[in-house]
């Protein structure tokens, strides 16, 4: 069985996505911790007290999630998760600011911080994904079609091509190029890893 090695470019991207979750988990165990603080100072304990945070942050998860989806599926995005967006990010500050105004200005520009790496990070998180989903087909893979009776071959040439330039394309867009089933791509590529004679793709 062979292992597959991760390219330059998908490294980069994993190690990416690493770094920013890191990040994001950190900034937001010390911003919820911040949010509660604010909570419970201002009446609500118990429960409550310990939920309220996560509507703040959720209401970003939410309405990035919303975003999200609109640009995986090329669609407009709705105002509304736009202007909620906004409203949870305007919120974390304010918590955040407040939980360290009593400290003066340098109390609350620390303690707003941690809201700002995790609205940053999710966000830089959002665009890797959305990046990654509309992340164009290499140029190879963008030739002219082919004949029929060539298609299993074009497929393990672009196949090929791709990995070899570092920018590894799926079963889902080889089939979209080429106009054949995934089934079909898939029995194109298994000749490359010696699984299965090469076959003619038939529809």
């Amino acid at each position: 069985m062979r292992i597959p090695v991760p390219t330059g470019a998908q490294a980069i991207r994993w190690s990416t996505v690493l770094a920013v979750a890191t990040v994001a988990a950190v900034a937001g165990w010390v911003s919820y911790d911040h949010c509660l603080a604010v909570v419970r100072s201002h009446g609500e304990a118990g429960p409550v007290a310990r939920l309220y945070p996560a509507t703040v942050d959720g209401l970003i998860f939410a309405a990035s999630m919303v975003l999200l989806d609109s640009a995986r599926r090329k669609v407009p995005a709705p105002a509304l998760a736009r202007w909620l967006l906004a409203a949870g990010i305007a919120a974390t500050l304010t918590v955040n600011v407040l939980s360290g105004v009593r400290y003066h200005f340098l109390g609350a520009v620390v303690a707003a911080w941690p809201a700002l790496a995790l609205v940053g990070s999710y966000e830089l998180l959002m665009a890797l994904v959305r990046g990654s989903a509309a992340r164009p087909v290499p140029a190879v893979v963008q030739a002219s079609q082919p004949a029929p009776a060539d298609v299993p071959e074009a497929v393990r040439l672009a196949h090929l091509a791709a990995q070899a330039a570092g920018e590894p394309v799926s079963q889902r867009q080889l089939a979209e190029r080429f106009g054949v089933s995934r089934r079909q791509v898939s029995q194109a590529l298994a000749h490359l890893n010696g699984h299965a004679p090469a076959e003619p793709m038939v529809g």
